[in-house]
């Protein structure tokens, strides 16, 4: 089965969602988005207090935003107010790829691929293409990480792993001493 165009529409609709997300926000507010549903609960219920009713009858699609990326996304992007320069949203792909996006324009700020994904001919259980990162990765503030669970293939199709990697989230490299194979 096949969902292709659904999977396109929800990561654009993800991204164009968090743009706007980022234009309603005060400037000095506090408002990093470091994990799935922003806190650990994971039940859904995010409150902002800058995201009132009327805030939200000013909402407006800027067309300057192009957040353009390559592969599927199956995961909350994440929002960082302090990037490298300025307020930045992390997405990942199915295809291993991970992107800093400039919140503002959508502009690429880094981008890096973590491996090859794995087919999904290889897979027992999948409706998609191919199987990479498909979890909400989590950054850490303090020490500007960002970690993520990809499944790759290291060797070209002869063996499945899971790497649980931690990157930069400034710069997009990898942090030393990872990835770590969970496998």
């Amino acid at each position: 089965m096949e969902c292709g165009p659904l999977k396109r529409v929800f990561s654009v609709s993800s991204l164009v969602a968090a743009g706007l997300w980022s234009a309603v926000v005060p400037i000095n507010a506090q408002v990093n988005v470091t994990q799935y549903h922003n806190h650990s609960s994971r039940d859904g219920l995010y409150i902002d207090g800058a995201f009132t009713q009327s805030a939200a009858t000013n909402l407006t699609r800027d067309l300057n935003f192009d957040g353009t990326i390559i592969g599927n996304v199956y995961t909350q992007p994440l929002y960082i107010e302090g990037g490298p320069s300025g307020p930045m949203i992390i997405a990942v792909t199915e295809s291993n790829n991970v992107y800093a996006l400039d919140a503002v324009n959508g502009s690429i700020i880094w981008q890096r691929n973590v491996g090859a994904p794995v087919p999904a001919n290889d897979l027992n259980c999948t409706i998609t293409g191919s199987m990479g990162i498909i979890g909400t990765p989590v950054v850490d503030l303090a020490s500007r990480a960002l970690f993520l669970d990809a499944m790759v293939t290291p060797d070209g199709g002869a063996t499945i792993k899971h790497y649980i990697i931690s990157l930069n989230v400034d710069t997009g490299a990898i942090n030393s001493g990872w990835p770590v194979d969970v496998e």
